[in-house]
């Protein structure tokens, strides 16, 4: 995963924890569910870049 993947993926989470938490002093419920949609999205991302490192590094380990 590039670093800049990562770093997208680290800001949506902070957006989202942001918007949830705004949402929440605010007493807006769907701010909280886009905040937490927006943590959710940037986990899977990390998870499925996570997947295609490993994969990659089955494929360098069976090229050697």
């Amino acid at each position: 995963m590039s670093a800049g993947d990562r770093i997208k993926n680290a800001a949506d989470k902070l957006v989202g924890k942001a918007k949830e938490t705004v949402g929440k002093v605010t007493d807006n419920e769907e701010l909280v569910a886009e905040g937490k949609a927006d943590q959710v999205e940037g986990h899977v991302k990390d998870a499925a870049e996570d997947v295609k490192d490993a994969g990659r590094n089955v494929k360098d380990a069976f090229e050697k």
